[in-house]
């Protein structure tokens, strides 16, 4: 499967996404729905945000983490003291799981990174028993999340080339009001319902937001690494006047939301 998203070290990953990932996997679960005894797969599990908010639900019978990164699997390995979960690499696009194999498959914040979204609902639904749950989340990028706006907004505003890396981090499938529930309809689950939830990024100050982000990792990796030196330090000078505006440094909050879909298997 190949992907954009670049992958340097898991704690850097962390202070740009894992961290509101985090905050997110609640909501989601409690959206999702569990059951006494079930046993989920964690689609694209990255460092292990809604795998290890799984790992507090005491009921459930056994966890399964997959992801395409080497780097987020062995860091989730690492980390994971529970028993219940067992972790692996392997492709959304063809998960090395037989037929109805659980209850419940979820996919956090990953399936606008695989380049055929259908194809990795269509293997959810396959590994999910009939009468089980499949459910995905995406963060809406063009209208839900200012702070990722101001950024993309700022870079491209003196940086010419990257105007086209605004026009596809804003439109980037599956994160557009309604397209994870077309997917999920086209794809033949059953009462699907598409909802919003909504968390808040705080920031200690400019540098927890722009380190990461100037490391390279993740959705704006490609970005950062196709900028000359000058560039970069164009990019810091504007960004920070964006996330400051006017005042001095310090703590910022931003409001970010996602869609996330659930639907059932016939």
């Amino acid at each position: 499967m190949s992907t954009t998203f670049n992958v340097h070290k898991p704690s850097a990953y962390d202070q740009l996404m894992g961290r509101w990932s985090r905050q997110l996997a609640p909501l989601f679960i409690e959206f999702a729905g569990v059951a006494d005894g079930e046993t989920v797969l964690d689609v694209g599990c990255g460092t292990g945000s809604l795998t290890f908010a799984l790992t507090d639900i005491p009921f459930l019978s056994r966890i399964e983490a997959i992801d395409i990164s080497p780097v987020f699997v062995e860091a989730l390995r690492t980390r994971n003291i529970d028993a219940r979960v067992a972790v692996q690499q392997g492709d959304a696009q063809s998960l090395p799981f037989q037929d109805r194999a659980f209850d419940r498959v979820f996919a956090l914040l990953v399936l606008h990174f695989v380049p055929d979204a259908d194809k990795a609902i269509a293997e959810m639904r396959r590994v999910a028993r009939p009468g089980g749950t499949v459910a995905a989340a995406v963060w809406d990028h063009a209208g839900g999340m200012p702070v990722m706006r101001m950024l993309v907004d700022s870079i491209a505003a003196i940086i010419p080339k990257a105007e086209a890396f605004r026009t596809r981090f804003c439109f980037q499938p599956m994160t557009q009001p309604g397209e994870l529930e077309r997917v999920f309809m086209s794809g033949g689950l059953q009462d699907v319902q598409e909802t919003e939830l909504t968390i808040r990024m705080n920031y200690r100050d400019f540098d927890d937001f722009w380190t990461p982000i100037a490391a390279g990792e993740g959705p704006f990796g490609a970005l950062i690494d196709s900028l000359s030196e000058t560039e970069r330090q164009q990019a810091a000078t504007t960004m920070r006047a964006a996330y400051e505006a006017g005042r001095p440094d310090g703590p910022r909050s931003f409001t970010s939301t996602a869609w996330a879909c659930r639907g059932l298997v016939p």
